[in-house]
């Protein structure tokens, strides 16, 4: 009588937008792609693309597919491919991602970790030497994490 078809949800539509003037607190899960232009208090888990406009301002972790940022983020950002910073943008947090773009004029206060691409062997000694114990144990496990204050300019 009633059929329960369950339609998949395109990860490159955006269905969820955050508009100006609008200020929503708490989880957001979503299958399809979210635009921030408003103001979010809670975490995001996307399993499409992130956007934050200009005017967007997230207190919020972050993890998508690919994330752009042109607005303010407060909190840590996990993109699975690629992460851009726009020059009106701003991340004060902690960042992995598969690539990691930085326009001019942008600001990321935090630590970044490189993800993908091929691992060291064990064995290899790392080509820069670890400046912390928490650094050498990053690079033991194949990662490259770096610590970072810019302001690109």
């Amino acid at each position: 009588m009633f059929r329960n078809k369950k339609r998949k949800i395109d990860p490159d539509t955006t269905d969820t937008l955050i508009g100006e003037g609008t200020v929503f607190e708490g989880k957001i899960r979503s299958e399809a792609g979210i635009r921030v232009e408003g103001r979010i208090i809670g975490d995001i888990e996307c399993a499409g693309d992130v956007t934050v406009g200009e005017k967007g301002v997230l207190y919020s972790n972050i993890s998508a597919r690919h994330v752009e940022l042109a607005g303010t983020v407060h909190g840590n950002v996990t993109a699975q491919g690629q992460l851009t910073i726009r020059s009106s943008g701003r991340l004060y947090g902690n960042l992995t991602a598969q690539r990691l773009n930085i326009e001019a004029g942008a600001v990321f206060q935090g630590s970044s970790k490189m993800t993908g691409g091929e691992q060291p062997e064990q064995s290899a000694a790392p080509a820069e030497p670890a400046a912390s114990e928490g650094n050498a144990a990053q690079l033991a496990q194949g990662g490259n994490q770096t610590d970072h204050v810019l302001k690109a300019w």
